[in-house]
C-alpha cells in the first residue's frame, strides 16, 4: 500500500486547518490536501485562521508565516495559549529563516520548505497523522488494559523520540541554510563536531559525552542565523564593529537553544566555544579551569579547523603548521591539556577538503558583487586582483595577465563630462567581456583594465577593430602582457613595478 493510500486511511474523522495568503498557492494545496482529509478549513490570513480554529478545533493547523493582518507565527502564539499541544505545521521559504527561532520557541516540530514538494508533505503529514492515532488509541485503551497501555506507552516514547528527531531535523537545517549562506562555512560545522569527538575520545571520555560535544559541534555556530548577510558573507577580515556584531551569534545560539529541554547539556559548551584560557575571550571573558571541559576541547577543534581552511585574505595552514601555531598558544589561548591532545590526535590527520571563498556559481558570483565590484564598468575591482594575486602565488591557476590602458582619458573626461566617460569605460568593459570571456576581468585606477587567463589571449584584428569602435579618434590603447609566474606577480605593489618598467621600456 502506498504511503498516499495509508495516510488517507489513517486521516479518517480528521480535519485540517489550511492557512496560505497566495491564491494560486491556496487553492492548489487546498485540493491536494482535500484528496487526503474529510475536512479542509482554508483561511487567507492568521485573523481568519484564528477565528475558524476557535470555531471548529480543526486536528491539524498548516500555515504559512508572513500574511497580512496577522501573521502566522502570532496566530499559533495565540493557538498554543489555547492549545498547547495542537498539532502545527510550518511552510516557509528559506528566505525567512529569522522566523524559524520563533517557530522553534512555539514547539514546532514539523516544517514544509517552499516551494512545495507534496512527496514532503504525505511524509510530515503521515508522521503528524500517525502520532494523532496513536495517541487516540491511547486513549481508548487507558482505561484499564495494562499489557494494552504499556504497549502504547511504548510507542508513544518512540512517536517522542522522533520528534526529538524533528527538532535535531529542523536545527540541523537551519544550520545547512547558514553553511549555504557562506561558502567557506560549508561543512564547518561538521569537522569542527569530528574534531571535537576525537579529542574528547583521546582525552578518555565516556561515548555519551563524545556524543553529546558531537552534537554541541554540529550546532555550535546556529546563532549565526542572526548574523546579517552583510558580515557573515564578508570575504576580508572584518572592522572592530563588525567583528563586536559576529561575536553575538554566541548569545543568539545558547538563547535559541536553551528554548528546548533536549538541548540543555550542550548550552554551556557552545556558549563557551569562543573563551580564551588567558581571559580575552568571549562573552563572559571566563579563564582557565572557569571554562567547561567540553567547551575547552571544542575551542581547539573550531580553531584547528579555521587554520587549516583557506580564508581569501590567507591561504589554509597545513596541518604541521597548525599543530605548532596551537602549541605556541597552549596556556595563552588553548587549554594546555587540551593542547597535548590535538598534538597527538591530529599529527597524522589527512586534510582532503578543499574550501575558498571565490565564487563557484552564477549566485555566489552574484554575492561577490556586494563587495568586489567595480560600479562603473561592472567588472571586477582593484581589491579583487590583489586577493586573487595573492591566492594565484599558492595556486598557480592563473599564468598570464593583460594590462589594456586607455590614453588621453582625462582629456575624454573634460570634454563629454563624467557621465561620457563612464559610458565609455563600460562600453570598452562589455567589449572585453564579449571577446574574452574566459578570463577573469578588472578595472583599476581610472583607464586600465586588466585580463588574467590560463590561456594566452589573441588580441588581433577583431578585438583590436572592436577597441577602435569605441574609442574612435578620442582615445588610443595600448596592451602589455606579463606571465605571472616568471615575473613573480603576485601583488599590486609587484604589478606595479613590471607595468611602469613596461611602460618606460
Amino acid at each position: 500500500m502506498s504511503k498516499l493510500l495509508e495516510l488517507k486511511n489513517l486521516a479518517k474523522n480528521l480535519s485540517v486547518l489550511y492557512v496560505e495568503d497566495e491564491a494560486d498557492l491556496r487553492q492548489s494545496v487546498a485540493n491536494y490536501l482535500k484528496k487526503i482529509f474529510d475536512t479542509v478549513i482554508v483561511c487567507v490570513d492568521g485573523l481568519d485562521g484564528l477565528e475558524q480554529y476557535k470555531k471548529q478545533k480543526p486536528d491539524i493547523i498548516i500555515s504559512d508565516i508572513l500574511m497580512p493582518n496577522m501573521n502566522g507565527i502570532e496566530m499559533l502564539t495565540m493557538i498554543k495559549q489555547l492549545h498547547p499541544s495542537q498539532n502545527i505545521i510550518i511552510t516557509s521559504a528559506y528566505t525567512e529563516s529569522e522566523f524559524f527561532v520563533d517557530s522553534i520557541k512555539l514547539g514546532v516540530g514539523s516544517y514544509i520548505i517552499k516551494p512545495i514538494n507534496y512527496d514532503q508533505m504525505v511524509e510530515v503529514l503521515y508522521t503528524i497523522v500517525s502520532k494523532i492515532s496513536h495517541e487516540n488509541e491511547l486513549n481508548l485503551y487507558h482505561c484499564g488494559l495494562e499489557k494494552i497501555i504499556q504497549e502504547k506507552v511504548k510507542e508513544y516514547q518512540s512517536l517522542e523520540h522522533a520528534r526529538v528527531e524533528d527538532y535535531e531535523k529542523v536545527l540541523l537545517a537551519l544550520v545547512k541554510m547558514i553553511e549555504q549562506r557562506d561558502s567557506y562555512t560549508a561543512g564547518h560545522s561538521q569537522r569542527v563536531a569530528t574534531y571535537s569527538k576525537m579529542l574528547a575520545f583521546d582525552l578518555g571520555y565516556d561515548e555519551e559525552a563524545c556524543d553529546l560535544i558531537y552534537q554541541a559541534g554540529i550546532l555550535h555556530d546556529i546563532g549565526k542565523i542572526a548574523t546579517p548577510d552583510a558580515i557573515l558573507l564578508k570575504p576580508e577580515r572584518l572592522s572592530s564593529i563588525e567583528y563586536k556584531l559576529i561575536k553575538e551569534h554566541v548569545n543568539v545560539g545558547t538563547n535559541i537553544l536553551k528554548e528546548v529541554p533536549m538541548f540543555c547539556n550542550i548550552i554551556e559548551v557552545i556558549g563557551s566555544h569562543h573563551e580564551r584560557y588567558d581571559g580575552d575571550g568571549y562573552p563572559l571573558g571566563l579563564k582557565g579551569d572557569a571554562i567547561a571541559p567540553l567547551a575547552r576541547i571544542m575551542i581547539v577543534a573550531d580553531a584547528f579547523d579555521a587554520m587549516t581552511t583557506s580564508r581569501i585574505y590567507r591561504h589554509k595552514k597545513s596541518v604541521e603548521e597548525s599543530l605548532e601555531e596551537i602549541k605556541s598558544l597552549s596556556c595563552i589561548q588553548f587549554h594546555p591539556e587540551v593542547v597535548q591532545s590535538a598534538l597527538r590526535t591530529f599529527a597524522h590527520l589527512k586534510i582532503e577538503h578543499e574550501t575558498s571563498q571565490l565564487p563557484t556559481s552564477e549566485l555566489e558570483e552574484e554575492r561577490f558583487v556586494y563587495f568586489y565590484r567595480d560600479s562603473v564598468s561592472h567588472l571586477h575591482n582593484q581589491k579583487y586582483l590583489s586577493i586573487v594575486l595573492l591566492k594565484n602565488n599558492y595556486t598557480h591557476f592563473y599564468k598570464y595577465l593583460y594590462v589594456v590602458s586607455l590614453h588621453h582619458f582625462s582629456e575624454y573626461n573634460n570634454r563629454f563630462g563624467w557621465e561620457g566617460g563612464d559610458q565609455l569605460l563600460r562600453s570598452f568593459a562589455s567589449v572585453l567581456s564579449e571577446h574574452f570571456s574566459k578570463a577573469l576581468l578588472f578595472r583599476i585606477h581610472a583607464n586600465d583594465f586588466i585580463l588574467l587567463s590560463e590561456e594566452k589571449l589573441d588580441f588581433g584584428n577583431e578585438p583590436t577593430h572592436a577597441f577602435g569602435k569605441i574609442l574612435q579618434e578620442h582615445l588610443s590603447f595600448s596592451i602589455h602582457s606579463f606571465d605571472i609566474l616568471k615575473e613573480s606577480i603576485d601583488s599590486m605593489a609587484k604589478l606595479e613595478t613590471v607595468l611602469i618598467s613596461a611602460k618606460v621600456n
